[in-house]
Order: structure tokens, then C-alpha cells, then sequence
């Protein structure tokens, strides 16, 4: 037997029997080592049920937390309520906190309807910021544009914002990039005129990013293509992976059809894993549509 041999099992055999007398503590810092985004959450904030034309709230992440992803949900509508702003605050130099939520009625509603803003919150994660494009202003029945994370960094999140147009406008692609083998990068907002409009507008769009994650990928599910006046779906994180972010797509409504529903799973205990998209025609529509949810997701 070797000298090296020999000092290697004298080495294992301490070990064993230091092991054997402590018996309850052995660290394995690999598990914390590899995880994407500790603490991960998701907070809801819900507004004031009325009959108002106009609803905002804004969720906040718990102290010491930031924002990964955001979401939303319109109760009471079932597609007569148009939201106007998913907008995370926070800038190119500072990690995003909040999220607010506003909503405009598309058209005149008797009943009393509220809506709640999602936030999917994580402890701080290194280089995370938010990022905006903004598309033309103009009075074209279509704008669209694309926010592109920095060089380097990767996409967590998503959220947009339309401007001047006060609920005549239906964002139709919430639509990160990316795969389910390759990190998104950013995201593409469009919208359309749900009817008629004569004035000036835009969209921008919000991109929140943050240095490379273990794992990150989008996931993608479609519903079924039909003319029925609703559909639902959910895009779920492969096994051992955690929501971090998400978005959505209307394919072949052409501003005709609400998401109505933008809802990440989870609560302020429990890190979110899918989201589901619900999307309703605003007016009886007689052609074939669909809806996509997409899921960023990252290593749990």
C-alpha cells in the first residue's frame, strides 16, 4: 500500500468518525450554491370593486426583496376591461420593487369589476435592472417595439405600458424570446386599436433583467384554435425549476380578443412554478383564435 493510499483512507476514516460523533450537522452548501433565486414569492394587491371606468393598484415586494416577473387579473369583466399598464418601476441602474396595474373599461360597464397586480419577488439578485423601448407615436391601428436586455445579462420578467390611447388599445404579444434550451433575452410588446382610434399613441415595453441565471429557459403552451369567445391556458416550469417570469401571445384576433387573466400561481409563502393566460373576445369575433402563455423559468 502506497503512502498516498494509506493517508487517504486515514483521511476518510477521521472523517467517518467525526461524522459519526456530531451526527446532525453536515453542511452541503452545492444545493444553495446552485439555486437560481432564493426566496422567490409571489405577492398580490388587489384594487377597490366598483363600477369606476378606471382601476390601478400596485403590489409591492416585501422589504429586502426585488421583482423578478410581473402578472395581473381583471375580475368582474369577463373582457370588457382592457389593461392599459403592467409597469415594474425601477430603471438601468436600479433593481425593480413593484409593479402597477391600470385598467381602462373598453366599454361602458354596469357592474362592478377590480383588478389585481401580481408581483413575483426574489431575494436580490446580482445586476438586476429594468429596461424600456417605446414604440413610434402615431395613429396607426398597430405599434409595436422591443426591449433587449444589456449585453451580458438575461431576461427574468416582463411588462409594458400604452400611452394615449385610455383603454381603446389591447396589447396582443407579450412575447419573450428564448427557448426551452436558451435564456430569453427580451421581450416584444404589440398592441392593437380594439376599435376605431383617431389620436396619437404608443406602447413601450419593459424588459427585467438580471446576470446570467442556473437554468433559465421559456417554456410555451398553446391553447386550443377555435372561434369560441374564450380560452385558458397554463405554461408550467419543467421539474425542479421555479417561475420567474412570464407572457402571453393572441394569435389571429388582431386586437379583437382580451387577456383577461395573466396569473402566475404561488402566494407570499410559496415561489410561483406556471401561469396561466385567459384571454375573451371584446366583441363577438367569428374567426379562429388561440392563446400562449409563456413561462421563464429558472433553476428552483
Amino acid at each position: 500500500m502506497s503512502a498516498h493510499t494509506g493517508h487517504r483512507r486515514l483521511v476518510a476514516r477521521t472523517l467517518a468518525l467525526v461524522l459519526g460523533v456530531t451526527g446532525a450537522t453536515l453542511v452541503v452548501p452545492a444545493t444553495s450554491a446552485t439555486a437560481a433565486v432564493p426566496g422567490l414569492v409571489r405577492i398580490a394587491a388587489v384594487s377597490a370593486t366598483n363600477s369606476a371606468s378606471f382601476r390601478s393598484v400596485t403590489a409591492t415586494c416585501p422589504a429586502g426583496k426585488v421583482l423578478t416577473g410581473t402578472g395581473y387579473e381583471i375580475n368582474g369583466a369577463l373582457g370588457e376591461v382592457v389593461v392599459d399598464d403592467l409597469r415594474p418601476n425601477g430603471s438601468t441602474i436600479s433593481a425593480p420593487t413593484a409593479v402597477t396595474v391600470g385598467a381602462y373599461e373598453a366599454d361602458p360597464l354596469a357592474g362592478n369589476w377590480n383588478v389585481t397586480a401580481y408581483a413575483i419577488c426574489a431575494n436580490p439578485l446580482p445586476g438586476l435592472v429594468r429596461v424600456t423601448t417605446v414604440s413610434p407615436t402615431n395613429s396607426n391601428d398597430f405599434h409595436s417595439t422591443t426591449a433587449t436586455c444589456p449585453a451580458g445579462k438575461r431576461l427574468t420578467g416582463t411588462g409594458y405600458e400604452m400611452t394615449g390611447i385610455l383603454g381603446e388599445g389591447v396589447v396582443d404579444d407579450l412575447r419573450p424570446n428564448g427557448s426551452t434550451i436558451s435564456a430569453p433575452t427580451a421581450v416584444t410588446v404589440g398592441a392593437y386599436e380594439a376599435d376605431s382610434f383617431l389620436g396619437n399613441w404608443n406602447v413601450r415595453a419593459y424588459a427585467i433583467c438580471a446576470n446570467p441565471l442556473p437554468g433559465l429557459v421559456r417554456v410555451t403552451a398553446t391553447s386550443a384554435s377555435n372561434s369560441t369567445d374564450s380560452r385558458f391556458v397554463s405554461a408550467a416550469c419543467p421539474a425542479a425549476k421555479v417561475l420567474t417570469g412570464a407572457g402571453y401571445e393572441v394569435v389571429g384576433a388582431l386586437g379583437e380578443v382580451v387577456v383577461d387573466d395573466f396569473r402566475p400561481n404561488g402566494n407570499a409563502g410559496t415561489a410561483p412554478t406556471a401561469v396561466t393566460a385567459g384571454a375573451y373576445e371584446e366583441d363577438a369575433y367569428p374567426s379562429t383564435w388561440r392563446v400562449q402563455a409563456y413561462a421563464i423559468c429558472a433553476t428552483r
